[in-house]
């Protein structure tokens, strides 16, 4: 495994809670999402023209839209809209920290092996994440449908990590980028008519959240994501996952000016510990 590709992912893709604090207040969820997969889609096409992409077997096209559309529409559209309904950003958190356990336990079942000291792992990460969170937790605004969201964000992203791991872990990432937001632009797209109002405030800070997006966190961070799925397994891969919610917290602190705890503290020196004992190659 590429060993600066891990920490570089999770320092990226924990700014997804960043962009969504600045650009939710000034649109719907698919309708940010669309103009997200829109952008990204405007600066692949052209570059894969420029390439002369070669694109995969027509099954093959059809496995690698299936685990986009997990991926970004299930889970960023559920966290989106849960916290767009009410959900507090501190416990849609912990909901979706458990992806790594529920990939564990199905990677597991799928034929992946899960040694003891992974399992000890996945336990200290989700104990870490939920001990950064516990002065963040609070049930204002909490409903059975914001909820709902969540959790399908959880079994989205999951679904989509083992999906794509066991049917189309090798392609190339041009093309497949431009597969898999296209296809979540179709879908985003028709909810956003369907459901939204459609209407955007364009201000400074909505275009740097939507740049943000398409660039390093769409485009940058989930390039990493494949990478680094293609050449490890879904468990050990999943748990980089744990590390969003105690850098995200950091980032607050440095940008918004948020406390940074003792339980913050404790809290990732934990969750560290247990990504180490599962990411660690035992040696012979």
């Amino acid at each position: 495994m590429i060993v600066w590709a891990g920490p570089v992912f999770v320092l990226v893709w924990s700014t997804g809670f960043i962009v969504a604090r600045y650009g939710m207040p000034y649109t719907d969820p698919m309708t940010f999402l669309t103009m997200r997969f829109a952008g990204v889609l405007a600066i692949m096409i052209p570059l894969a023209m420029w390439w002369k992409v070669q694109w995969p077997a027509r099954r093959q096209i059809g496995h690698i839209a299936v685990s986009g559309l997990l991926m970004h529409v299930g889970y960023l559209g559920g966290v989106w809209t849960a916290i767009k309904m009410g959900m507090p950003a501190g416990l849609s958190a912990l909901i979706v920290g458990l992806q790594p356990v529920l990939t564990a336990i199905l990677a597991a079942r799928l034929s992946e092996h899960v040694s003891r000291r992974q399992w000890l792992g996945l336990m200290f990460g989700l104990a870490g994440v939920a001990i950064v969170l516990s002065d963040k937790i609070v049930l204002d605004g909490v409903t059975w449908l914001s909820t709902f969201y969540c959790f399908v964000a959880l079994l989205s992203m999951t679904a989509g990590t083992l999906y794509q791991k066991r049917f189309c872990p090798m392609f190339d990432l041009r093309a497949g980028s431009m597969i898999q937001y296209g296809a979540s632009g179709l879908v985003t797209g028709l909810l956003m008519v369907l459901f939204e109002p459609m209407q955007v405030d364009w201000n400074v800070e909505l275009v740097a959240a939507w740049a943000w997006s398409v660039l390093p966190l769409s485009i940058g961070a989930m390039s990493l994501w494949f990478v680094l799925l293609r050449r490890g397994e879904a468990t050990r891969v999943s748990s980089l996952m744990y590390l969003t919610p105690p850098t995200t917290a950091i980032m607050a602190w440095f940008l918004f000016g948020e406390a940074l705890t003792f339980w913050v503290v404790l809290g990732t020196a934990v969750t560290v510990t247990g990504v180490w004992l599962v990411t660690q190659v035992r040696r012979n």
